[in-house]
This record gives C-alpha cells, sequence and structure tokens, in this order.
C-alpha cells in the first residue's frame, strides 16, 4: 500500500477524475477527505469507499471561499492529525471567444482553479511542514498548461498559472520534504468535457462529432480519450514518490497529443 495512513485531501471529488483519484489513494492505503461543493455526493463516495475497507469522509468545499477552505483544512487535520497529500483538482470549464468573454465569467474560472489551488495549499502546507513528514502538493492542470486552444482564454491562462505556482511550492517546500507537481491531462471524457462538446459545436459551426475527432483529439496519436485512470494513476504516482527528485514538474497524460 503505496499511501498506507497518509492523509489526503482532494478537491472536486465527488465526480470524474478527482472521485476516481479518491478511491485509488483509498485502494493504496490513504485515509482520504473527499472536499467537493456537492457534499450529499461527497459522502457518498466516502461510503463506498468505507463500505469496501477503506477510510474517507466528505467534506464541503467552495475552493474559492476562504473561510470554507481553511475550515474544511482544519476538519481533516483534526480528525486524522495533519494533511500529507493535496491534490487541487476543483475546476470548470467556460469557453467564449475572447472579445465577448463575460468578465465575470473570466473571474469565475480563475478563481475556482486559481485561488482555489492557492487556498488549499496555505491551509494544507502548514500541516506537511509541522508533521516532520513532508508532503505532496498535486495540481490538476492540463495539455493546455503548455498548449492553447481557441475560445478558452480563462481556462489556458489558469492551468498555465498552475505550473508557476508549483514551481514556487517546490521551492519553499524542499527544505521541509514538501513536493509540488502538475498533472496535464488531455481530454478527459467526464460531464466537464461532454458539456463542452455541444458548445464547441455551436461556437465553431461544426457538428459535436466533428468537435470530438477534430478538435479534441486531432492530435492525438491514436484517436483516444484519455481516462480517469490514467490520470489518477499518475497522482498516485506523485503522491507516493519518497523524495524531493520528482518536484516542480508537469507530466503530459494525452496520447501523445503535446509532446514534450
Amino acid at each position: 500500500m503505496k499511501l498506507k495512513d497518509k492523509v489526503c485531501m482532494v478537491t472536486g471529488a465527488a465526480s470524474g477524475i478527482g472521485r476516481e483519484i479518491a478511491l485509488t489513494f483509498a485502494r493504496e492505503g490513504g485515509k482520504v477527505a473527499i472536499a467537493d461543493l456537492a457534499l450529499d455526493a461527497a459522502r457518498a463516495t466516502a461510503a463506498q469507499i468505507a463500505a469496501s475497507g477503506g477510510l474517507a469522509m466528505g467534506v464541503a468545499m467552495n475552493v474559492a471561499d476562504e473561510a470554507q477552505v481553511n475550515a474544511g483544512v482544519a476538519q481533516v487535520a483534526r480528525a486524522w492529525g495533519g494533511v500529507d497529500v493535496l491534490v487541487s483538482n476543483a475546476g470548470i470549464q467556460i469557453v467564449h471567444p475572447l472579445e465577448e468573454f463575460p468578465f465575470a465569467d473570466w473571474k469565475k474560472l480563475l478563481a475556482i482553479h486559481l485561488d482555489g489551488a492557492f487556498l488549499t495549499t496555505r491551509a494544507c502546507l502548514p500541516h506537511m511542514y509541522a508533521s516532520g513528514r513532508g508532503g505532496s502538493v498535486i495540481y490538476m492542470g492540463s495539455v493546455h498548461s503548455k498548449e492553447a486552444s481557441v475560445l478558452k482564454a480563462a481556462y489556458v491562462t489558469a492551468k498555465h498559472g498552475l505550473i508557476g505556482l508549483a514551481k514556487v511550492v517546490a521551492k519553499e517546500g524542499a527544505k521541509r520534504g514538501v513536493r509540488a507537481n502538475v498533472i496535464c491531462p488531455g481530454f478527459v471524457r467526464t460531464p466537464l468535457v461532454d458539456k463542452q462538446i455541444p458548445e464547441q459545436a455551436k461556437a465553431l459551426g461544426i457538428s459535436e462529432a466533428g468537435v470530438i475527432k477534430n478538435v479534441m483529439l486531432k492530435e492525438t496519436v491514436d484517436g483516444e480519450f484519455t481516462t480517469t485512470q490514467d490520470v489518477a494513476q499518475i497522482a498516485l504516482l506523485f503522491a507516493a514518490f519518497p523524495s524531493n527528485a520528482l518536484t516542480g514538474q508537469s507530466l503530459v497524460v494525452s496520447h501523445g497529443w503535446f509532446m514534450q
């Protein structure tokens, strides 16, 4: 068990990629806090983990709300004695041509992706430092942390920003054994991506099948979506890696869409 007795907080973990990461961490012995706006869904996932012999709790959290983040992290630390792993995964997608992008939508997306990453990191780091065990901070980036696509000005900006944040955390946390890395998936068939398909079809004036084939998967080597399991395995690698040798890095998981 690679994460035996490690306290792991995963945001946006009631569905999609976050949920798969939570289930994977629990199978590897982690104590998993499932932090999400949808508390009932978070508790349902925690109950599923408990039914399989794991240990989990649901935590209500709007990652863009400072008070909720601080309270949620404190709740987990009180229950389990600290925080060893943070996966900052909560995110949304909003697409518009740049000249039509509402400022309110821009601010909403950046608040969830960037403010959320900052607030959860700031709340978890003192616990990682105090434990003497160090820890792992994992940000959910995207191929859009490296590359741009039309209609996604806010998302591309936010995902690029996570790489900069991870590099700072890696440098500041190194002396106390805290690592920080970014996972950069390609398109993963989650509700977030399913929502984009008709939106992009309308904005680009093409069919939904055309969005999948000629936009989302065009640059992959095999025309395949990345899976939630693919991403969860990389999260496990970053969470369980034993030293600072792997820190400040961003790893693309995209069926070859973007090659470094």
